[in-house]
This record gives C-alpha cells, structure tokens and sequence, in this order.
C-alpha cells in the first residue's frame, strides 16, 4: 500500500504547525520586556537613589528601637511609623539648630573683630610670622592688605565690586543645591515612613523572590545586609563621638582656643576617611607656628596614636558586622563609597563590600567541603609474599 500520501500530509501539518509558531517566544519577550522596564524605572528614578538609600540605611539601622516602639503601641503601624518619624526629625533638627546657634555666635565674634580691624588695623599675629618658609611671605600681604586702617573695608569692596557676577552665580547655586537637600530630605522621610509601616510584608516578598533566585544562599546572605548596616551606622557614629571626645579633650590640654568647636569638627571630620588625621595635624602645625612646638608634636603624637588604635582594633570590629571586615576592605569600601556616593556611601560602601567578603567566604567554605567529600584516591592492593602450594 502506497504511504506517500500520508508522508505528505503529515510534512503539510508540521509545515503549518511551524508557521504558526510564534517568532519570539512569550518567555522570552516577557523577559525582555521586564528588562526595558527595569531600565526605564533606572532612569527616570535615578535621581531618588540616594533618598532610597538614606531611608533604608537609618530603617535598618534603626529596626530595634522601632520594634519596642512597636510593640508598646500595641502594634498599630502608622502611629509608630508616625511617631519614629518625628524623633529621627528631632535627632536630626536639634543638632543642627545647635550647630547653627554657636556658628552664628563665632560669625559675630569674627564680625566684631573685622570691624574692630577695619578701624585701627590688624597687626599680623605671631604664629604666622612665626610658620616655617612661608612666614614672611604671609607677613608682607597681612600687612599690605590688613594692617592698615579701612583695608578690610576697601578689601571687602573691591571684592564685592569685581566679582558681582560670581557672586550672584554662586548664590543661585547654592540655593538650588540647598533645595535639592531639602527635596532629598521630604523624599527620603517618606520613604522612610512607608518602610516603617510597610517594611515586614516588603521583606516577606522580598525573600520570596530571593529564595527562587538563590534557594541555598539567600538566607543567610541576606541577613549579613540588615546586620552590617546596623553595626555600620552604630560604629562610625560611636568612633565619630570617642574621637571628638578624646581629641577636643587633647585640643583644651594643649592650649587649643575654641577647643569646643575643633573638636565638633574633628568628630564631623571623622565621619570621612583621613578626615580626623588632617584636623588634628593642622591643629598641631598652627600650635608649632604659635611658639609651643612642644604642645604641637605632643599632640599630633597622641592623635597619631590613638587613631592607629582606633583603626587597627575598634573601627574593623565595629563596622565589619557580623562579617568582621579586614582593615584593607573597610578602608576600600570607606573611600569608594565617599568618592562614588558622598556622605550616604560612608555606610553603603561598607556593606558592598561585608557582601563581597560574604560571597567569596561562601565560595571559600564550598570549595573545602567539596575537598573534604571527595573520596580518596583507591590505593593499591598490599603486596602478597608466595603462596603456599598445597600439597596433596
């Protein structure tokens, strides 16, 4: 019986089922699609980032004292939420409203002495006709500028006159950066309150998603983030307030004037990697050219110290979280975040890396236990003296 025609109706079907095939599969296109969406989300968000970021560090950060808050108000989301809202305004209110009080304090003391000046002149302190290469050269321009009277008035003048336009430019662009910070700030607080109130079913989500992704690991990785985060934030802020402590105490001792202040810097300073190193070493360089080397190698050796210490033992202790990052990787992850994302990168760039380091212990920890599992090579038979012949 002859097959060919049911050869040829059968090859007509597969033909047809194979026209009507589509030309991308729905897999992929909803693939592709999903990545278009993700970058279009990139860039038009892009800008908020930072806020997102800033609002997830100081949730996390924060996530113990919420919980308590939490639980005392019986577990009603938006009052806490509310409320932890408005203490993170106080935490962060008050100190500047302080900061600005004894700035404007210090800005009318210099006032009044510019204006005192400007009157009878300013003689050329002693410490800077006193600094080393550079004295007389400062000294000759303190006095042709400052030394006689109306010359700060006529300084302040000609400055003004000649760089009107600068002037007017660089105010225009301080106060957009100034409502940039303050369109950051309402973004960020947010943010913030939504993650308060909605945080627990983000995370559940969250680690649904990571458990398809990375069913083995995501547990444990993801808990090393919330954690590090924290120790991070608690940390720097620790070290910040013992070195301000410790070195504006070293400033009254070695005569600094304004100690209060120069220790307020140093402990800001210390926020940013070789900031506090710089504050104190200037301090010590002007105590060198005021007439008391003494004072001013006493307390560049102490500050050398005790941030050696700080360094060497608290800070990879301290910032490292349950990771316990190395110096070399604390240090990379301080100033890559700070050069990347500024101020918010001092926190983000510490927990990319306890990540980074994370991974690769992981990998590390893999690899051994494989070595250990592996069976050991068979080894050879031992040798077998002669055999007995048997007799018969």
């Amino acid at each position: 019986m002859d097959q060919k025609p049911h050869h040829r109706t059968q090859s007509w079907i597969g033909t047809a089922a194979a026209a009507r095939a589509p030309l991308i599969p729905s897999v992929t296109a909803a693939r592709w699609l999903l990545l278009g969406v993700a970058l279009a989300a990139i860039y038009f968000f892009h800008g908020f980032l930072v806020p997102v970021l800033a609002a997830l560090i100081i949730a996390f950060a924060s996530q113990p004292v919420y919980r308590k808050l939490d639980r005392r108000l019986g577990g009603r989301r938006k009052i806490s939420a509310a409320i932890a809202i408005f203490l993170i305004l106080l935490f962060l209110i008050l100190p500047i409203v302080f900061a600005v009080i004894y700035m404007s304090r210090e800005l009318e003391a210099w006032i009044s002495w510019a204006a005192a000046a400007n009157r009878i002149g300013a003689p050329v302190p002693d410490w800077i006709h006193n600094l080393p290469v550079i004295g007389e050269w400062v000294s000759a321009k303190w006095r042709e500028y400052l030394g006689q009277p109306g010359d700060i008035g006529q300084l302040i003048q000609a400055v003004s006159g000649e760089n009107i336009g600068s002037i007017y430019r660089t105010a225009l662009f301080v106060s957009g950066r100034v409502f940039g910070l303050v369109l950051a700030a309402l973004f960020m607080l947010i943010a913030l309150f939504f993650l308060y109130k909605d945080g627990d079913k983000f995370a559940a989500q969250l680690d649904m998603i990571g458990e398809r992704l990375f069913p083995d690991r995501w547990y444990r990785i993801s808990r090393v983030v919330p954690a590090t985060i924290s120790s991070t934030v608690t940390g720097m802020t620790l070290i910040a307030m013992g070195e301000g402590i410790v070195l504006g105490t070293a400033y009254y001792v070695a005569g600094v004037p304004n100690f209060v202040s120069f220790g307020l810097l140093t402990a800001v300073m210390a926020m940013v990697p070789g900031g506090a190193p710089l504050t104190f070493t200037l301090i010590s360089a002007y105590l060198v050219a005021r007439g008391t080397p003494i004072h001013g190698i006493a307390l560049f050796a102490w500050g050398t110290i005790e941030l050696f210490i700080v360094d060497k033992t608290l800070r990879p202790r301290l910032v490292g979280g349950p990771i316990k990052l190395p110096f070399l990787p604390t240090f990379f992850g301080l100033v890559g975040g700070v050069k990347t994302m500024g101020l918010i990168g001092l926190f983000v760039g510490p927990v990319l890396m306890a990540l980074i380091v994370a991974i690769w212990r992981e990998w590390v920890l893999e690899a051994n236990l494989a070595a250990a599992e592996k069976p050991a090579e068979a080894e050879p038979p031992p040798a077998q003296g002669p055999t007995a012949v048997s007799q018969d």
